[in-house]
């Protein structure tokens, strides 16, 4: 479907510095560039708006398809775009959705708002359209110190106004910070004053002074340059759970978030109340099992089969459950055709099998709401048409 609502407000945005795989925070549409569309900025819902939702912090691995497929879980969409930058075509962290249905938006603000996917907190609002006050009200900043942090990066800009996003730049190897950051500010004055403030001083820890403006300063084309390169390096997927080290994730609060509720799912259950279909991981739970003829690849990734679902389940209890573990393509609840209700399985595919094997492991046996959750590769036996 083509990107028909937005295309009269992409067109009046001022440009927007992609944010690649280096940043250490979540992505977002933090600072400028003349290679991609800026976004709609956050805020309050108008009469024209209600349906129009800007998402920031995505993956950087997410693609369009993927995309689609979260957001179109909740409700019809009438248009959805991933902003990409126009040269290297990364994606930018940030994206658009339309919906048909102002409820349908309200709905996905309620319940992917705050949604863990990989190593990023996406947030979702209604989006308004840019206006004179609140563009270019991006800085780029350098000669931060290494050691410096996001948060303490927020705490030192913050005095200057209300701070939309923020991010440093990492070594994608190291993950050691470049000392450059970037910093959004809701409006232009803000941005103003901070650099007057700052630009030239010498935070708590830096041994040189910084340096602060504006990030679509002329005058940057160099450092513009430099990024672009970075983002056409070798590309990197960014760390899966198995990368970390290894723990159970706490999922209570996705599911909190959704559904209103405090506890909708406790702690594994002893595996004798639920054997296990399937566990690629060993008492370690570490194992790669490279070589072994492992159930549930397909074309497109790793098909992870989840029995157990209640009748009132949807997709979007899925992309919930099983987002925070990595990259996932695509998810299907299988539907009675009669009733419409959830069968009690469905199926999730996943880009990397580190991370599908790390989501079985950590999902098989857990309660969701009044039942145990099945989780293991899809067999050809999985289940029956």
């Amino acid at each position: 479907m083509e990107w028909n609502g937005l295309k009269m407000i992409i067109s009046t945005m001022e440009p927007q510095v992609s944010n690649g795989p280096t940043s250490n925070t979540s992505n977002g549409p933090s600072s400028n560039n003349r290679n991609c569309p800026s976004p709609m900025q956050t805020g309050a819902a108008t009469d024209d708006s209600k349906t129009n939702l800007i998402v920031n912090y995505l993956p950087q691995n997410m693609t369009q398809e993927e995309f689609r497929s979260l957001f179109g879980s909740i409700g019809e969409i009438e248009s959805c775009k991933l902003v990409r930058d126009k040269i290297t075509g990364q994606s930018l962290g940030y994206g658009f959705v339309n919906y048909i249905d102002p409820k349908d938006a309200e709905k996905a603000i309620n319940t992917l708002n705050g949604l863990r996917l990989q190593t990023k907190t996406i947030k979702v609002s209604y989006a308004r359209p840019s206006s004179a006050s609140i563009r270019d009200a991006n800085l780029y900043v350098s000669g931060l110190p290494k050691t410096m942090t996001q948060k303490e990066l927020e705490q030192l800009f913050s005095q200057y106004g209300r701070i939309i996003t923020s991010r440093i730049l990492v070594d994608q190897v190291t993950g050691v910070s470049r000392g450059v950051g970037f910093i959004r500010f809701d409006k232009r004055i803000e941005a103003e004053e901070a650099i007057k403030g700052l630009n030239g001083q010498k935070p708590s820890g830096a041994t040189e002074p910084i340096t602060v403006k504006f990030a679509n300063n002329p005058s940057q084309k160099s450092s513009q340059a430099l990024l672009s390169q970075l983002y056409q390096s070798p590309n990197r997927r960014y760390p899966g759970p198995l990368h970390h080290q290894a723990q159970r994730f706490r999922l209570d609060n996705l599911l909190n978030m959704a559904y209103g509720v405090k506890r909708l799912m406790s702690g594994p259950v002893p595996p004798s109340a639920c054997p296990p279909r399937f566990s690629p991981i060993t008492i370690d739970g570490m194992t790669s099992l490279v070589g072994m003829n492992i159930p549930g690849h397909t074309g497109t990734g790793w098909c992870i089969f989840v029995y157990n679902l209640s009748p009132d389940s949807d997709e979007s209890v899925l992309w919930q459950l099983f987002g925070p573990f990595g990259a996932v393509n695509n998810v299907k609840v299988i539907r009675d055709f009669n009733t419409n209700k959830c069968k009690g399985f469905g199926f999730v595919t996943m880009t990397n099998y580190d991370e599908a094997a790390m989501a079985i492991a950590s999902l098989n046996g857990y309660r969701l709401g009044d039942r145990v959750l099945q989780v293991s590769f899809k067999t050809n036996k999985a289940h029956k048409s």
